[in-house]
């Protein structure tokens, strides 16, 4: 599913030669790929260093089916995840110092490199990642970047024990589970009229839940805000305590308003989320092993990736939607 156009319903269904990877890389056949609400972003020209066209997804399941001549460490057969960093140079400061998620020349899958809304993608060896074996295809797809940044924000808030999450999707869903299960109280905040969010956050023991202008039970200490709304910030700063943290963990939101210096005062931080490093996905996934994680997944064949992007636009998906191309739907 190729985008040549920006705006809604723009995906249209393309027949391709099957890739060959270059020296570095890997030929994967695909088995599943999550639907990111950056996807959205990327389809509706909110990201304008997305090329096109371009085939869209970048939290893909799949089996290597042929390696590049230079590639080591990774064998045919094996299951690997494909990520949304792509590729990094490897010789900047910020690579050397091991913050390859802000390289500035880095490539994204499905933004810069074809992605996995197809039944064949390659990838670079280094950027591709073994999955813990107790996950299905389709519920180890939203550990690429649902998980992956979810991750990286959550060890942003640092020790804090009282966490709110605002908007309630894909990385919410598994950043709260992991955060449960480490005996801290989630608060859940999503649009005021979206009780079935509320109700699913409760389902996996959230403390709290309800809408992101109303006050917690109690000030938090840090808050991740996951929906793409700028007038957020102001308002997760004022449910925070003395010395909290508000983490910006999209990689597009709306303006931020002006506030008063008094949200900010007494030491509170506002920090972003850029991308994720190779480090974070080995850290992640290796909790996730060990942590009971269920990524709440909702199937669409693959030519329905139109449908699937315009349910998550509108709310309609509670957890993940994931592609399934025909022939894994077919064995399913």
């Amino acid at each position: 599913m190729v985008l040549t156009r920006r705006g809604a319903g723009a995906l249209e269904r393309s027949m391709r030669d099957v890739p060959a990877p270059t020296p570095t890389q890997v030929l994967v056949r695909v088995h599943a790929c999550a639907v990111c609400r950056t996807d959205l972003h990327v389809i509706d020209g909110e990201l304008p260093q997305a090329v096109t066209p371009i085939v869209p997804g970048h939290e893909i399941v799949g089996t290597v089916e042929r390696l590049g001549e230079a590639v080591s460490g990774v064998r045919v057969g094996d299951r690997v995840g494909i990520p949304w960093l792509g590729w990094s140079c490897g010789r900047c400061e910020y690579c050397l110092a091991g913050r390859e998620n802000l390289c500035p020349n880095a490539r994204f899958t499905g933004c810069h490199i074809d992605g996995g809304y197809a039944e064949y993608a390659v990838a670079d060896a280094r950027y591709t990642f073994g999955l813990p074996e107790a996950y299905g295809d389709s519920e180890a797809a939203p550990l690429l970047c649902a998980g992956l940044i979810g991750y990286r924000a959550y060890r942003m808030t640092g020790e804090a024990r009282r966490i709110g999450l605002y908007g309630f999707g894909a990385a919410a869903h598994v950043i709260a589970q992991v955060a449960v299960a480490q005996g801290r109280a989630v608060y859940a905040f999503t649009s005021p009229r979206d009780t079935a969010a509320q109700d699913f956050a409760r389902r996996l023991g959230v403390r709290w839940a309800g809408a992101s202008t109303e006050a917690p039970p109690d000030a938090l200490d840090a808050a991740i805000i996951f929906a793409p709304v700028g007038p957020l910030v102001p308002e997760a700063l004022s449910r925070t305590a003395p010395g909290g943290i508000v983490v910006c963990a999209g990689i597009h939101m709306t303006d931020v308003p002006a506030f008063p210096y008094r949200l900010l005062w007494q030491e509170r931080i506002v920090r972003s989320v850029a991308n994720l490093t190779r480090q974070d996905a080995r850290e992640f996934l290796s909790l996730a092993s060990r942590t009971p994680i269920t990524t709440h997944v909702h199937e669409y064949d693959l030519s329905d990736a139109n449908r699937a992007l315009d349910d998550l636009r509108h709310g309609k998906v509670q957890g993940t939607a994931v592609l399934v191309p025909p022939e894994r739907r077919a064995r399913h």
